[in-house]
């Protein structure tokens, strides 16, 4: 194993056809998942410090690759190993007996052998319990060949609120009438009314007093 890898804190649990493996790193990026008969094998970057992890883990007994299930979450990358044959519960994970510093048991999902005979009629009557528990989680997680079901479409966005109507501008005021144009006032005095006459073309005072000496007049007498 190269000196840039660190080992992650793997957990263990298993019921009588299924061993569950959880590999505790959080936020793993570009993870390379590699599962085979009797071995699992996990690179990725993760963690606050974002280093790679990488395991290798060779199993005591088979498993079978093509129903094995898995799912990325925030905090850690969970494994459902269908075991190869149904039985007896494994004495441990691992070929090797060493024990290993970053192994342990998972005991949230562990489940003693003796408790774990109605497994399968509680799971296939869609009953509760611990076998309920089991099917709900094999659910959610995705096969190897699948990988992680994909994200539920995004909702539409909302209409946006229609504008509300303008308002009718207020109609214009008539406008005013004209004032009424102040009758002419008076002749100016001293004006002579013949002059007026003479400018408006017509005979004076004058004129008319001379041309009735030239007319002759019947005698009254």
């Amino acid at each position: 194993m190269a000196s840039a890898t660190v080992t992650p804190q793997v957990s263990w649990a298993q019921r009588p056809r299924i061993v569950f493996v959880t590999i505790n790193v959080s936020d793993v990026t570009n993870p390379e998942i590699k599962v085979e008969k009797d071995a699992l094998i996990f690179k990725g970057t993760g963690g606050a410090d974002h280093k790679v992890y990488e395991v290798n883990m060779k199993f005591l007994k088979e498993i079978d690759p093509e129903k094995t299930k898995y799912q990325v979450r925030p905090r850690c990358v969970e494994f459902a190993l269908e075991k190869a044959e149904e039985g007896p519960y494994w004495e441990r994970l691992l070929a090797d007996k060493t024990k290993q510093h970053w192994l342990r048991i998972d005991f949230g999902k562990w489940k003693d052998e003796d408790d774990s005979d109605n497994e399968g009629g509680a799971a296939e009557g869609g009953g509760g319990g611990q076998g309920g528990d089991l099917e709900e989680m094999m659910k959610n997680m995705g096969g190897l060949g699948g990988g992680m079901g994909g994200m539920g479409g995004m909702g539409g966005m909302g209409g946006m609120p229609g504008m509300g109507g303008m308002g009718g501008m207020p109609g214009m005021g008539g406008m005013g009438g004209m004032p009424g144009m102040g009758g002419m006032g008076g002749m100016p005095p001293g004006m002579d009314m013949s002059a007026l006459g003479g400018m408006m073309g017509k005979p004076g005072m004058d004129d008319l007093e001379g041309d009735s000496d030239d007319e002759d007049l019947p005698d009254l007498e």
